[in-house]
């Protein structure tokens, strides 16, 4: 086996609460994984070294909450929000059907290139959710495609329900028929309980059968309007509660005394000109956060990992540490995931080094780029990430 060293990290950030943050840091990978960190002066030798000029290096981002299989383009809706139309979701179907409409091969290429995209931004796991066939045939398909690019994938049949269909009924094949042909492809379940989607008893009904299935529970909670959707994901034991933008209480008290992670998606929010989540007050009630970027072609068409970071500090009065803790570590939380989002001996070897000294630049200069490197699985990419993600399983 070969070992890299990596040394002349002007700071490393290890996402390990243990010690976060190494000064003057070193780094060896050996088969994948990280074998050991800490200050350049006491690294052990290596069979390979790669010098860091100084740079800082934090963990791959892990991006627990994306949209990545779709076709069709969202920009009229776009344009129309930005003109002071609200945003209700509705704009889904549009998605739904020209999802439905392209071929397999379409799908594929498109979400690959996102994922090409995330690669190149710093962004080393990603969860992708279907949702956007709404059927049993499209939704398999979706997750089918899905499987090709994460180990992190969610079946998202209750996104909406289609047009022409009765609510009573969509939710009855939902729990049943789909849920049979999607489970084998997915690892989590996720409903968006929200007005004009799914309500709390129709949510529990799709959750509890998605768990009775083996997989794990997500939900989509709280974006649009106060509801049932986050205590209902503590109740359940669900691994993560999305959006959380409208949040009593109760709900932060629910959060902070589970094992729920919020998921807080800043992209949303500045798509569609809405309030943003709260996130201090989340953070100050003890709540674990995660950050995601929601990638979508309606409502959040980011992949960058490093702009959500920087929302959440200018907007959700979020510290840099802080952001970029939800980025990396709270990620791996909200995925219940121990192998990455952190950087300590035995953890999957993929890391950033980024072209400047500190991880505090990724709010300080937004919307440059900042990534000079990507490991993934302890493997250097090469630079044209972006056009060559074929053999990457994130």
């Amino acid at each position: 086996m070969t070992t890299t060293l990596i040394d002349g990290i002007g700071l490393l950030y290890t996402g390990d609460p243990e010690r976060e943050e190494i000064p003057g840091a070193a780094l060896v990978i050996e088969d994948g994984l990280v074998a050991w960190t800490g200050p350049a002066a006491e690294a052990p030798d290596a069979d390979e070294r790669v010098d860091a000029g100084g740079r800082a290096v934090i963990p791959g981002f892990v991006d627990s909450h994306a949209h990545l299989v779709f076709a069709g383009d969202r920009t009229a809706e776009f344009q129309a929000r930005m003109s002071g139309e609200a945003y209700t979701g509705g704009g889904i179907r549009t998605t739904v059907a020209a999802t439905r409409r392209a071929s397999e091969a379409e799908l594929a290429t498109r979400a690959r290139a996102l994922v090409g995209e995330m690669l190149a931004q710093g962004t080393t796991t990603v969860e992708i959710k279907s949702g956007y066939g709404l059927s049993v045939e499209h939704e398999r398909r979706s997750l089918e495609i899905a499987t090709g690019l994460t180990d992190e994938t969610t079946f998202l049949g209750a996104h909406v329900v289609p047009a022409g269909t009765d609510a009573d009924s969509y939710v009855r094949l939902v729990a049943g028929e789909m849920l049979e042909a999607c489970a084998p492809y997915a690892k989590w379940v996720d409903v968006f309980c929200e007005r004009g989607a799914f309500d709390g008893d129709q949510t529990r009904e799709i959750l509890s059968a998605g768990r009775k299935a083996g997989l794990g529970v997500r939900v989509h909670a709280n974006q649009l309007t106060e509801g049932p959707g986050v205590r209902l994901a503590c109740e359940l034991g669900a691994a993560s509660a999305d959006h959380c933008t409208h949040l009593t209480a109760a709900d932060v008290d629910a959060l902070a005394s589970s094992g729920t992670v919020a998921t807080l998606l800043p992209g949303a929010e500045f798509s569609t000109r809405s309030p943003y989540p709260d996130a201090r007050r989340l953070i100050d009630a003890g709540a674990t956060v995660a950050l995601a970027t929601d990638c979508n072609p309606g409502s959040s068409f980011t992949s960058s990992m490093a702009f959500c970071v920087a929302l959440a500090v200018r907007e959700m009065r979020m510290t840099p540490l802080e952001a970029i803790r939800a980025a990396t570590y709270g990620g791996a939380r909200a995925l219940r995931r121990t192998d990455v989002g952190w950087l300590r001996r035995g953890a999957r070897a993929d890391l950033v080094v980024l072209d400047a000294p500190s991880y505090v630049h990724l709010a300080y200069r937004p919307g440059v780029p900042l990534v000079h490197q990507v490991f993934h699985r302890g493997l250097l990419l090469e630079e044209d990430i972006q056009n060559h993600p074929a053999d990457v399983v994130l």
